[in-house]
């Protein structure tokens, strides 16, 4: 199989149509297994995944070390992305301040064990900052070679806009897929506008939307998705009827319910780049037999309207989280 591949924004960059991402790996939704997890990102660059995704959260710093360990003698073979913001041992303190992302970022290049940064995320906006401040220290660490291309994640229009005047943005990552439209699509309409790619998180809706959960009670202890609310009690109920629509026209596709939603994730326009995450191979294979799946328009169309926007029981974070996005 060949992958797709598909520009990062005007960076000059190239990826695969899908990416892999790598918060699961580091103890969001269960035990963390760094064997597994270096065996599939090793699998996802065979296959040609070359766009991977971490952030210096996550596991607070360890899963940059993990998959700076996996790509050490595959480097010229990643488009490598990875995140600053939140505050490593902050509790939820987000930070934009120039001086602390220049920190940030030279701390992320040692746990990666890399000399330059492919794509490099602003987390979360600092409402406390302004944009241009943050983006200007970010275009210094372009200047000097520490980092290639600029991102946001979780940015409000607005504040997309406002970042793209300092310096070129090259994507911005935001969770999309068909349980969770509406702010991603206005969020589409302006990074679409200015040439900017649209990574989409989650775009297998946190799990639902495989159909491989059938009840909250099959979620481990430890796994985050016992607080969000669209596991929560009616909300998943409710959830999992919409995912019967899509299981259904998987059925007729003769493909696997993920498949069916990465498809339609992909047939959205070039500019729409999904990083669904998983620590398991067999996730990996699933995932990457999208790409095999072809829809027609008519079937994109079924698809948007079997879960239309806004159709999604519950947030797509706790309350306290849902503050600090789209800022």
């Amino acid at each position: 199989m060949t992958v797709e591949m598909r520009a990062l924004g005007k960076s000059g960059l190239r990826v695969s149509a899908t990416g892999l991402g790598c918060m699961s790996m580091s103890g969001v939704y269960g035990e963390s297994d760094d064997a597994q997890s270096t065996a599939v990102i090793h699998r996802a660059i065979d296959k040609g995944i070359n766009f991977i995704d971490s952030a210096d959260i996550y596991g607070n710093g360890q899963n940059e070390e993990l998959v700076g360990r996996a790509i050490k003698d595959r480097r010229e073979r990643v488009v490598l992305a990875t995140k600053f913001g939140n505050v490593i041992g902050g509790k939820g303190t987000i930070d934009g301040r120039p001086e602390y992302l220049a920190a940030a970022c030279e701390a992320s290049l040692k746990r990666l064990g890399v000399e330059t940064i492919d794509l490099y995320y602003q987390h979360r906006v600092d409402p406390n900052v302004p944009i241009e401040d943050t983006v200007g220290a970010m275009a210094k660490l372009v200047e000097e070679g520490k980092v290639r291309a600029l991102g946001l994640s979780e940015a409000h229009p607005d504040t997309i806009k406002r970042a793209h005047k300092v310096h070129p943005i090259a994507a911005v990552q935001t969770e999309y897929s068909l349980l969770y439209r509406v702010e991603a699509e206005a969020t589409l309409a302006t990074t679409r506008a200015l040439g900017i790619s649209f990574v989409a998180y989650s775009p297998l809706g946190r799990g639902i939307l495989t159909g491989a959960t059938q009840s909250v009670d099959e979620i481990a202890k430890g796994d985050r998705r016992n607080i969000h609310p669209r596991y929560q009690g009616e909300n998943f109920t409710r959830n999992r009827k919409l995912v019967e629509k899509i299981e259904a026209i998987a059925a007729e596709k003769r493909c696997k319910p993920s498949q069916l939603v990465l498809a339609w994730l992909l047939a959205q326009g070039q500019d729409i780049l999904p990083i669904p995450g998983t620590k398991r191979i067999e996730r990996l294979d699933e995932n990457l037999g999208a790409l095999a799946v072809r829809l027609t328009p008519e079937d994109v169309a079924r698809l948007s309207a079997a879960i239309p926007p806004g159709a999604a029981a519950g947030g797509r974070y706790p309350e306290e989280m849902l503050k600090k996005v789209q800022v």
